[in-house]
């Protein structure tokens, strides 16, 4: 009995001893200093500005276009569904040094690409942009492939978004409408029935060259097809042109900016409501 009182009596000291030491050990440790509030900054092409800062100039007012489509009050309207605008088109040829009108046809508001009449091409040219085009293939459907309701939206007269009747016509993936052509697939095929009309936003960076002609930022293109994502800025890995079934080209340098231009690919297709807004670099 007495042996255990003396087991019990020890590991009672122990205990202490144990809790002392821990309060000693929490006792010496040095308080930790409260975090001081930073202010951060952003810098901007404006200027150097706090966060949340009711100084820092805000952003230019623009008018919405009254509709869905419609272009905004900062846009460049390139064809308004009026005779009058075909001006904004040439062939891309010059006669005398004058760009040639464009050969394509205006019928009830919009304009039809015609076989043999070659690439409607913008007199103006644009780099970094946000383009709006509506677009139609042909209602009578012939052909399949590549062969059906066939035509492109070119950026820069460089970077190919297709333009195709994609409606349960297979093709090449990287061929179908909304590709990048040869180079990216759409996310989804989001294609209305042919002879209805659709619609591509596309928001463009122009890809960089050094002064030797190496690329030093490449092309991005983010694009809705009818209102639905199909590139989610998807980064241009080189050119989008033609060499033969299995191959693609790469980037050639060229000037800031190029002209936009439509594609007569031997086939009807038709276009209205085109806009542009220049984006900055």
């Amino acid at each position: 009995m007495r042996r255990m009182l003396l087991v019990a009596a020890a590991i009672s000291l122990l205990g202490i001893v144990a809790g002392c030491a821990t309060q000693k050990a929490a006792k010496t440790e040095p308080a930790q200093a409260e975090p001081k509030p930073l202010t951060q900054y952003v810098d901007t092409p404006t200027g150097r500005w706090m966060v949340h800062d009711e100084s820092r100039p805000a952003p230019p007012i623009i008018t919405p276009g009254a509709e869905c489509g419609a272009a905004p009050s900062d846009a460049v309207v390139l064809f308004d569904g009026t005779e009058d605008s075909l001006k904004n088109w040439t062939d891309g040829k010059l006669t005398d040094g004058k760009p040639n009108p464009v050969k394509w046809r205006f019928v009830d508001g919009y304009m039809e690409s015609v076989k043999g009449g070659g690439y409607a091409q913008t007199k103006d040219e644009y780099g970094s942009c946000q383009l709006h085009v509506e677009f139609a293939t042909p209602a009578n459907v012939q052909g399949s492939g590549q062969g059906r309701g066939n035509s492109g939206v070119f950026l820069q007269g460089q970077y190919e978004i297709q333009v195709l009747d994609s409606y349960e016509n297979k093709t090449y993936p990287d061929g179908q409408c909304g590709a990048l052509y040869g180079r990216a697939v759409p996310l989804v095929n989001v294609c209305r029935k042919p002879g209805e009309w659709q619609s591509y936003d596309i928001i463009y960076h122009r890809p960089m060259f050094d002064k030797d002609g190496k690329v030093t930022r490449k092309a991005t293109f983010t694009v809705f097809q009818n209102g639905v994502l199909i590139q989610g800025h998807v980064e241009l890995t080189g050119g989008t042109g033609w060499i033969n079934a299995h191959a693609v080209t790469e980037y050639k340098p060229h000037p800031d900016k190029g002209p936009i231009q439509l594609q007569d690919h031997g086939n009807p297709v038709r276009y209205r409501n085109i806009w542009v807004r220049e984006l900055k670099d």
